[in-house]
């Protein structure tokens, strides 16, 4: 049975379908072994088994009345810890919500569990929901599935480790500054950061509050591309009186990778990349040349990555301050107008509470970087970059301020690597994240791959050929888990 965990969910789902295994033995399956690895792996911190196995028995009578199944029938799934799910907690790590229990359920998981999926619990997250490792006062430090003393990535940590360690089949996270994407890169999973607007985030909410957060998104996380797309596919498209659009209709990757038109930018200095995840990302070019792809190392979007570096940190760090609650965002506002100006947590207040003229400003230069990427994505069909510096790195709960990265001997500041989430988050572009591989040490490496606006299949298509290269998810071997292998 353990070979099974490492199905994808449409895997899960056609064998369901077909009456090979039973939604109630792929719950049962799932939650056997979120018993034997979560005590150590702290990835799911809420389970609703009892109601995970009621909804699998009732998917399997109706597939025994014959009813029409949808595409996640029967398929046991986790969700991140900051979508609602009637009556289950949503914290976002902070204590102050630690009793939070919203009774709404966020659109996503309607729409996921319209097409069958079975949801059985909730995965970790970092405070607010805003660091490159998951871990909080309330529901303790999730590990990596490769080195347990390792992060695995943030803010949807917990649901990439739960993935890697095979304890459920399909989840979906929400990304602003890489938090789908860097846990996919540093987890060894796919992960897909949409274009902002494509999937609406309602009810990824700490309350009823309805109004989307600039920049952030929500969107998969998987063990294959195939599931991205089919998971993408399901939760996309606008919420009743919202804009239409026409999920079906938007372009998809055609034909094989000869003759594709691939830029590549490996390193930048706002953010050095590690000779070890350079070395994967090279071996990925390589590949992609030797299929016939046109690879340019030198094409540029017509912007200075120091000036839409510079728009990204102040348009997200006045979104992230939104989430804060009212006294806190008072300590940021007396921060700013009374605190040391030499002080960097005084420049950072700035631009957490900057005035509403100053936001202004930073949006209309925002959309000149969307113009820009528009006329570079005329030009080129994808771009590939680096998720992150390095491979995962070991817990660090020091002060943020405290904090540096290690790039080959260098230590930069701990959120220089927000720089290549950031590059394609600011613009609202898609990104797209394909396991390219284990570096020298061990711990895997992702590749990330943008896009044109609305070209999601077709990042994810590029994920597919990728993957069907020989790019994709292994395993890891969990010999820290608690008793015999599962």
């Amino acid at each position: 049975m353990s070979e099974q965990a490492w199905w994808s969910a449409t895997r899960w789902a056609g064998a369901i379908a077909r009456g090979e295994v039973t939604a109630r033995e792929a719950v049962e399956l799932y939650l056997g072994r979120i018993a034997w690895a979560n005590p150590k792996l702290n990835a799911i911190i809420h389970l609703e088994a009892d109601r995970a196995r009621a909804a699998a028995d009732k998917a399997d009578a109706a597939r025994l009345r014959g009813e029409p199944l949808g595409a996640l029938h029967g398929v046991p799934i986790t969700i991140k810890e900051s979508f609602q799910w009637a009556g289950t907690p949503v914290t976002y790590g902070m204590a102050p919500y630690r009793e939070n229990r919203p009774q709404g359920t966020a659109l996503v998981v309607e729409r996921l569990e319209a097409a069958g999926a079975i949801l059985m619990g909730k995965t970790n997250v970092p405070y607010a929901l805003a660091d490159f490792q998951s871990y909080n006062a309330i529901h303790g430090v999730t590990g990596n599935p490769f080195d347990l003393s390792r992060t695995p990535g943030g803010s949807s940590g917990g649901s990439a480790a739960a993935l890697a360690a095979g304890l459920s089949a399909l989840d979906y996270g929400s990304d602003i500054g890489g938090s789908i994407r860097n846990p996919a890169h540093f987890s060894g999973v796919f992960g897909h950061k949409p274009t902002w607007g494509l999937v609406p985030p309602t009810g990824h909410a700490l309350d009823d509050s309805l109004a989307p957060t600039d920049i952030a998104v929500v969107g998969p996380l998987a063990r294959t591309a195939e599931d991205l797309d089919v998971a993408l596919s399901l939760a996309a498209g606008a919420e009743a009186g919202g804009a239409p659009i026409d999920v079906a209709r938007l372009p998809r990757l055609q034909g094989p990778v000869a003759g594709l038109r691939i830029a590549t930018w490996f390193d930048d200095p706002l953010c050095p990349t590690s000779g070890a995840v350079r070395e994967r990302l090279e071996a990925v070019a390589e590949a992609l040349a030797r299929a016939g792809a046109l690879i340019d190392g030198t094409a540029r979007p017509a912007f200075s990555a120091e000036e839409s570096h510079r728009i990204y940190q102040g348009l997200l760090q006045s979104a992230l301050a939104a989430r804060q609650p009212d006294d806190a965002f008072q300590k940021l506002v007396d921060t700013a107008e009374r605190g040391d100006p030499a002080r960097p947590s005084t420049a950072l207040a700035r631009l957490q509470t900057m005035r509403f003229h100053a936001r202004a400003r930073l949006d209309e230069a925002r959309l000149k970087l969307r113009r820009a990427w528009i006329d570079f994505f005329g030009d080129v069909d994808f771009l590939l970059t680096p998720v992150m510096p390095t491979t995962a790195f070991p817990h660090d709960h020091r002060p943020e301020g405290q904090r540096t990265v290690d790039v080959d001997g260098q230590a930069l500041p701990y959120f220089s690597q927000l720089f290549w989430a950031g590059l394609v988050g600011v613009a609202g572009l898609p990104g797209t994240v394909v396991p390219v591989g284990p570096a020298a040490d061990g711990l895997p490496v992702g590749v990330q791959i943008a896009g044109a606006p609305w070209h999601d299949f077709c990042t994810i298509g590029l994920a597919r050929r990728l993957e069907a290269m020989g790019f994709g998810f292994t395993a890891p071997m969990l010999s820290w888990a608690d008793t015999g292998a599962r």
